[in-house]
C-alpha cells in the first residue's frame, strides 16, 4: 500500500481517522491463498508494515482483485501501469506486466528493483526521469497516506502528468471522498471493497473504467460495513 516519512507518519495518525493502527500478523492478510482460486502472495508472506512509514497492506484477495484489473486493462504488450504508494500491488503482478510497470514510492527498501521511483507526493511531478515518463502509462493505480482532498490533488496532478489521454485510474479512500475522486479523476465507487487488516476503518475502491473483477462484492467484508 502506501509508505511516508516517519515525521508525515506521526501526523498521519492522528489527522487520517481517530482510531489507533493495529498492526497486523501476516495470517491476517491471507497471504498463504486458500489451495483453490487464491495463490499464496509472496509479497506479503516476506514483507511487513512498518509503522514508521505508516504503511499498510491490502488482503492477498483484495490484491488479487486489483491485479486482475491491471491485468485486463493492461493485457497488450504495449502497455503499462504506474503504481503511486502502491508497491503490494506492484509486487504482486505478473512477470511480464510488472517488467513494463512502475513503482512510485518513498521506501527506498526497493530501489534497487528496476522499476522503482521515488517518489513524495508534495512534489507531485519532480522525480527521476519524469520528462521521460510523462504521458506514457495506460494506468495508475493510487493509496495515498492521507485521505484528504489537498493531498488526493497532488496526487491526481502525478497521475494526470504520467498518464496517456483517457489512461485509466483505479484508486482506494473513504466512502465520504467520492465526490471529489470524481471531480478529480473521473473515478466512480465500486462493489468490491478492499480488505485492509491493519485499519479498523473501512475504504472503498474507485474506478475511472468499466472494471471486470471490483464489481462484486468482496467476501470479507461483512455486510454491515457496507
Amino acid at each position: 500500500r502506501r509508505s511516508v516519512t516517519a515525521q508525515t507518519a506521526r501526523g498521519a495518525r492522528s489527522f487520517l481517522w481517530p482510531f489507533p493502527m493495529v498492526f497486523a500478523e501476516s495470517s491476517a492478510f491471507g497471504a498463504d491463498g486458500d489451495g483453490v482460486t487464491l495463490k499464496k502472495n509472496r509479497f506479503l508472506s516476506t514483507t511487513r508494515e512498518d509503522e514508521d512509514l505508516n504503511q499498510y497492506w491490502y488482503s492477498n484477495r483484495s490484491i488479487d482483485a486489483m491485479v486482475r484489473d491491471v491485468e485486463t486493462v493492461c493485457k497488450s504488450e504495449d502497455t503499462k501501469a504506474c503504481f503511486l504508494s502502491t508497491p503490494s500491488v506492484y509486487f504482486s503482478l505478473s512477470k511480464d506486466v510488472r517488467a513494463r510497470s512502475w513503482c512510485f514510492d518513498l521506501d527506498e527498501q526497493w530501489k534497487s528493483d528496476r522499476g522503482f521511483v521515488r517518489y513524495d507526493f508534495n512534489a507531485p511531478v519532480d522525480f527521476a526521469n519524469a520528462e521521460a515518463l510523462k504521458g506514457t502509462f495506460d494506468m495508475a493505480v493510487i493509496d495515498p497516506p492521507f485521505i484528504t482532498r489537498e493531498v488526493w490533488e497532488k496526487y491526481a496532478e502525478t497521475a494526470r502528468f504520467l498518464l496517456k489521454p483517457g489512461g485509466a485510474v483505479m484508486g482506494s479512500t473513504i466512502a465520504e471522498n467520492a465526490g471529489f475522486m470524481k471531480e478529480l479523476l473521473d473515478c466512480e465507487p465500486q462493489t468490491f471493497m478492499p480488505s485492509i487488516p491493519t485499519l479498523v476503518y473501512q475504504y472503498k475502491f474507485y474506478a475511472s473504467y468499466p472494471s471486470s473483477s471490483l464489481r462484486e462484492k468482496n467476501p470479507e467484508i461483512p455486510d454491515d460495513d457496507e
